[in-house]
């Protein structure tokens, strides 16, 4: 495993003998899982202090480390590298040294980075080291005012209401209008300051007398300052081209897809326009294929869910379900899934509506009601297409059901999602839809419940001891806690300012065993299914989340808003 990593921090502890063989194993399975920074790694794992890490690299590479922390740049040094490359590159020039300009870099060891810094920079660089947090702090204190001014430039610029007199008249002035040099660098901008941030949404909502930009950033959304409301249809028609939309039509909703690359990162836009009375709304779901990690490991299962998991997808047949709200990670469980057993002596097939991710290896079908291609429909095809593992992207209806129950039975596994608040609710769900108990219990091997909860933020995570009360929303007294120690994130430059940083899954398997096939024939409704499968040893989501809690990776108000 250790092999595939190739991390020059990790190989050089390593080649000096600060590493032992084991840990470098332990670390390098860690950043397999997790895109975490490796110097974040060695920390968390107690194995080096940043102050260490930060001089074996600094005397490595025959430099220094620099402290940034209340530094201020001389206007003429920031100058020389531009502030999207600083972002980008997570860089910052500290001065000259030597006649060589001097350039703090997050990762410094990087040498591709170095070289690229040294051709944009257009003269000798030195790479010095610092603390990844001060560089990232001292970009958003030296370039924050002028990323505003860049953006304040543009809104100047597009400031003028004659722009867009006329500009509905026709689809002609409607495309020029769109093609407008800054309306171009606007919406460029906003994707751009979207994919940095790891917004999982974009979305552009006209009203009677403002226009709103909002970004979904970890499952909370956050305004940014809203443009001029005239802007609202250039915008919209811009997006609409990138799509290859119909920008005449603004009575029906439509959906399309980009394809960027945004700072080096291939990224999937899909888009949805709907009508309004203001104008039309527009979201964008951003697809970052380079930030997600779709292996099984990185899902963060407990050791128990992961072993069953593994286990029940190698299965011959059977109907294993993933349910949860919209958001919670239900289509990269399955995706996870399906990578694992997705081998060459396998055939696997997709209905999605729609295809988020393509992967290679797997026939991917996208699911379109427009023109007819129901769930019900390519499923009926699939069975003639002699798969071994089949998913169905969502059982909607009993139709898709009872066809997802009869590949079952005739020697198919079935992957899906459902859409309930736990998972026991999943069996009474099916039972609703109108599908017969016994053909439930007969072909049902298991129901994963899932939720994505935000994590603190490492950089500014902050033990506190919580109140009665706060310790009265999970359920626990001040008695049940012994040492136990609750974290909260105080808010950095790392984290906006929010405390968090990030996303995990906290999880509920409801295994369906021969107790639980007994209450499905006897179609008992939720509450008694629940009750049997926490008597069978289920782990419930609220339990799962006070795991997340005691690690010290989410909150208290995290795990009770969505438990």
């Amino acid at each position: 495993m250790a092999d595939e990593i190739n991390n020059p921090l990790l190989s050089l502890l390593h080649g000096q003998g600060m590493l032992d063989d084991l840990q470098y194993e332990e670390v390098a399975g860690e950043l397999k899982r997790n895109a975490a920074p490796a110097m974040q790694v060695l920390q968390d794992f107690g194995i080096m202090k940043l102050d260490d890490i930060l001089h074996v690299m600094a005397t490595a590479l025959g430099t220094d480390v620099v402290s940034l922390k209340d530094r201020e740049i001389p206007k003429d040094v920031l100058s020389l590298i531009p502030a999207k490359v600083a972002q980008t590159y997570k860089c910052l020039p500290v001065g000259f040294a030597n006649g060589m300009l001097q350039v703090a870099l997050a990762d410094p060891l990087d040498q591709q980075k170095s070289d690229e810094i040294h051709f944009i920079a257009k003269r000798d660089v030195q790479i010095v080291v610092a603390n990844p947090a001060e560089i990232a702090s001292a970009i958003e204190r030296q370039y924050g005012q002028e990323e505003n001014e860049s953006f304040a430039e543009i809104l100047k610029e597009l400031g003028d209401e004659k722009l867009v007199v006329g500009a509905g008249d026709s689809v002609k002035a409607a495309e020029d209008l769109a093609n407008q040099v800054p309306i171009v660098k606007f919406v460029n901008l906003i994707l751009q300051q979207a994919v940095q941030d790891r917004a999982s949404d974009i979305h552009f909502e006209p009203f009677e007398s403002a226009f709103q930009i909002r970004y979904r950033v970890d499952g909370a959304l956050y305004e940014m300052a809203p443009p001029p409301k005239h802007l609202a249809l250039p915008v919209a028609s811009r997006i609409k081209i990138m799509a290859n939309l119909d920008i005449s039509e603004m009575r029906l909703p439509q959906d399309g897809r980009i394809n960027l690359t945004i700072a080096g990162k291939q990224v999937d836009l899909r888009v949805s326009t709907l009508p309004t009375a203001f104008g039309e709304s527009i979201v964008l779901r951003v697809l970052d294929r380079s930030s997600v990690n779709l292996d099984v490991e990185s899902l963060g299962f407990p050791k128990y869910v992961y072993d069953f998991v593994t286990e029940v997808i190698q299965r011959p047949n059977g109907i294993f379900v993933v349910t949860g709200p919209t958001g919670c990670g239900k289509t990269t469980t399955l995706y996870s899934c399906l990578r694992r057993v997705n081998t060459i002596d396998s055939k696997l097939l997709t209905a999605e509506d729609p295809v988020e991710f393509d992967i290679e290896g797997i026939m991917q079908v996208a699911v379109s009601e427009a023109v007819g291609m129901t769930f019900g429909k390519a499923l009926k095809s699939f069975l003639r297409q002699d798969p071994d593992i089949i998913m169905v992207g969502e059982m909607r209806d009993l139709e898709t059901a009872q066809i997802s129950i009869q590949a079952s039975l005739t020697g198919h596994l079935v992957l899906s999602t459902l859409h309930t608040n736990d998972s026991p609710g999943a069996v009474t769900r099916l039972v609703d839809m109108g599908v017969e108990p016994f053909l439930i219990s007969s072909t049902l091997m298991a129901v994963l419940g899932q939720r994505l909860v935000r994590t603190i933020c490492k950089n500014c995570r902050t033990p506190f001891e919580p109140t009665e009360a706060q310790l009265a929303l999970l359920g626990l007294s001040p008695h049940d806690l012994g040492d136990k120690i609750f974290h909260y994130g105080r808010g950095c430059s790392t984290c906006n300012d929010t405390g968090y940083k990030g996303r995990k899954g906290i999880y509920e398997l409801l295994v369906v065993s021969d107790a639980i096939r007994n209450l499905i024939n006897e179609r008992a409704p939720t509450v008694v299914v629940r009750q049997k499968a926490v008597e069978l040893g289920m782990v419930t989501l609220r339990e799962d989340g006070l795991r997340g809690i005691f690690d010290g990776d989410t909150t208290i108000d995290e795990v009770v808003k969505y438990t």
